[in-house]
């Protein structure tokens, strides 16, 4: 769990990376423009750690599943090797996709200008620049990127369907308060990633506005990477103490 945490936390890290620095310099220098080629590394990088990141999720659902409900063969099915390789997969499978789609996205003619209503740069917002009859290909690739999502997803509530129906057959409250401390933080993860992400995407076109996009946006693109080490952290003991000492200090000086 520990490995996987460790790969999490370098993709939060990398995704905050992508994104914030150029807009706080924009904010901090009155400035709203980007290179083409800046554009193009930022949709890279950005698609490269979100798709990372979900397959990672993905994993450690396995992980937990596999720790949970067939603990005997743990250490046969995630060795160091195994683990070593999943993650190797979940790399190289995210570099893959976001290299076809910053590639197929920027060889569109553009036909709408170079203005992106957006603080950074993504394929949908491209997309409304392009000319309609030339992004069918590149939509093609979001409907397969969808499709492997979904699969991921429907991976991850079977497991927890299986994990939820082992725990309960715990017969002692010790051992099934230790199972749900364990994988409450992943779902809480998970859940955050998929709804905002969700959200942001699928919202209706009536209520779409510049700043509700670019609100959604940080909904999705950064408060997951933010809170993610937060939540993970507070199974600690120590951090849980004094996230509460600093909570009863800000109340006692309102």
């Amino acid at each position: 769990m520990f490995f996987f945490l460790l790969n999490l936390a370098l993709t939060d890290l990398g995704s905050i990376c992508t994104t914030v620095p150029k807009s706080m310099h924009n904010s901090l220098w009155d400035t709203r423009s980007i290179s083409y080629t800046g554009c193009a590394a930022q949709l890279f990088f950005f698609l490269f750690f979100l798709s990372v990141e979900f397959s990672l999720l993905t994993i450690m659902c396995y992980d937990r599943y596999v720790s949970i409900c067939k603990p005997l063969h743990y250490r046969t099915l995630l060795g160091s090797r195994a683990c070593v390789h999943m993650a190797a997969a979940a790399w190289a499978g995210g570099f893959l996709n976001a290299l076809m789609h910053t590639a197929n996205t920027f060889s569109l003619p553009l036909c709408q200008g170079n203005a992106l209503g957006q603080f950074f740069c993504e394929i949908p917002q491209i997309l409304k620049l392009s000319c309609l009859h030339s992004n069918h290909r590149e939509l093609g690739l979001i409907a397969v990127s969808v499709c492997l999502g979904l699969g991921c997803f429907v991976f991850i509530v079977f497991s927890y369907v299986q994990i939820f129906r082992a725990v309960l057959r715990i017969p002692s409250e010790q051992g099934r308060h230790k199972a749900f401390t364990t994988c409450l933080p992943h779902l809480a993860v998970i859940s955050l990633f998929v709804s905002t992400g969700i959200f942001a995407q699928l919202k209706a076109p009536s209520i779409s506005s510049p700043s509700l996009d670019v609100a959604l946006s940080v909904l999705y693109s950064v408060v997951p990477p933010a809170l993610n080490p937060l939540i993970y952290s507070l199974r600690n003991k120590e951090l849980k103490a004094a996230v509460w000492r600093l909570m009863m200090g800000c109340l006692r000086e309102h």
